[in-house]
């Protein structure tokens, strides 16, 4: 079965979601990327697995469901901290991250029948989830992150494996995403969080 990987920041105000300020203030920021983040962690709860890892930059918190192994993250770029994360996995290893809090356990249920790898691009041109059946941490190191090109860039890195492709989503940058993305997923902890604060953001 898979290990399933959550790469993700302690959401502390001021440190996360800092491109959601302004219109919202840095503990409004803090509160929707706590939510999802539990979004995430529930959905990854709820998928069958080998192993559920939070692979955290900070310290948990009560969003934190039982049944997960916590990896404090590597120093480094971002590219070097999800090589790490590859590093103390075997087997085969699904990543995602804590900004598309509309994902859910049929999109991260994935089968490695005649598959190396899976790839979720990102609409910003990201990536959301990177899947290798075989862990190489030399498949991220030196890729750009956090560019338009940081998707095309890491699936090239995938050409000489078969590869099967997730579907295009969008995770939460801007409050326009934060929109779009509660839309998505209505219900979910984030959108509920997001329609409490979205008022005073209008202000």
């Amino acid at each position: 079965m898979t290990t399933l990987l959550v790469i993700a920041k302690e959401p502390r105000p001021g440190r996360v979601k800092t491109r959601l300020t302004p219109p919202f203030t840095p503990e409004e920021a803090a509160a929707l990327a706590e939510a999802a983040l539990a979004d995430t962690l529930d959905a990854v709860a709820r998928t069958p697995a080998r192993r559920r890892v939070l692979v955290l930059d900070g310290a948990p918190g009560p969003w934190l469901p039982p049944g997960f192994e916590v990896v404090r993250q590597c120093a480094g770029g971002l590219d070097e901290r999800l090589a790490a994360a590859f590093a103390g996995c075997d087997g085969p290893t699904l990543l995602i991250g804590m900004d598309t809090p509309q994902v859910t356990p049929e999109l991260l249920t994935v089968d490695w029948a005649d598959c190396e790898a899976y790839f979720g691009p990102a609409e910003d041109g990201g990536f959301w989830a990177l899947g290798l059946a075989a862990p190489d941490p030399a498949r991220l190191r030196g890729v750009p992150m956090s560019t338009p090109r940081t998707g095309a860039v890491q699936r090239a890195r995938l050409a000489d494996l078969r590869v099967r492709e997730l579907p295009c989503i969008r995770d939460v940058d801007t409050a326009y995403d934060a929109d779009l993305v509660a839309e998505a997923a209505p219900g979910s902890r984030f959108a509920t969080t997001l329609a409490r604060l979205a008022p005073a953001a209008d202000r």
